[in-house]
């Protein structure tokens, strides 16, 4: 037939890719719209997204809470379509340090909740705390600890816990100094998960 051509066998060969791999592809945009949902408002107005794609999120909010699964769906499926036309790498980046913000901050609280027990439970953790922070104020801490073993040891319906929830206040605000941030900082956290 044609002489100068050359059969490489490559004759289906294409660089595009396949079908699957693109609806795996709009199924990862589609999840990670799911969680771009999930993320506080302030979060999702720093990534500078477009204004379809903020109507669209502002939108899903309103929907996720109230509409029948189908909605819910087909709504993600227009996120994710609108997600097409953004890189995907800084919202991952938000949805991955927004995950890891809130698991530091219940490591933290896990931690302020073991030093109330040690406290509550064993003098010799008052000597350890003392050393472990600094500017402690020696004088309130007893007392809250003390406070806390008194209510402790009532009948649980006589209990009144304020000693118990003002120790575990004073236990996080100096693990939270220790790390550099303030008991602001810790605030502002809290109002960017509501």
């Amino acid at each position: 037939m044609h002489d100068d051509y050359e059969d490489t066998g490559d004759d289906f060969a294409d660089d595009r890719p396949s079908k699957s791999q693109l609806k795996r592809d709009m199924d990862a945009l589609q999840d990670l719209g799911q969680e771009l949902l999930a993320l506080p408002e302030k979060r999702v107005a720093a990534l500078n997204l477009p204004e379809s794609l903020m109507d669209a999120i502002k939108e899903g909010r309103r929907i996720v809470a109230g509409t029948a699964r189908s909605g819910k769906k087909r709504h993600l499926q227009l996120i994710g379509k609108l997600m097409r036309q953004v890189d995907p790498a800084p919202i991952r980046e938000a949805v991955a340090e927004f995950k890891l913000g809130r698991a530091q901050d219940a490591l933290e609280l896990h931690q302020a909740e073991r030093w109330r027990e040690r406290l509550v439970e064993d003098d010799n953790a008052l000597q350890g705390f003392i050393d472990s922070f600094d500017e402690v104020d020696v004088q309130q801490l007893r007392s809250l600890i003390r406070a806390a073993r008194k209510d402790r040891a009532q009948a649980p319906e006589q209990r009144n816990g304020r000693a118990w929830r003002e120790l575990f206040q004073l236990i996080k605000s100096h693990l939270l100094a220790s790390k550099g941030a303030t008991p602001d900082d810790a605030e502002d956290a809290e109002a960017d998960d509501e």
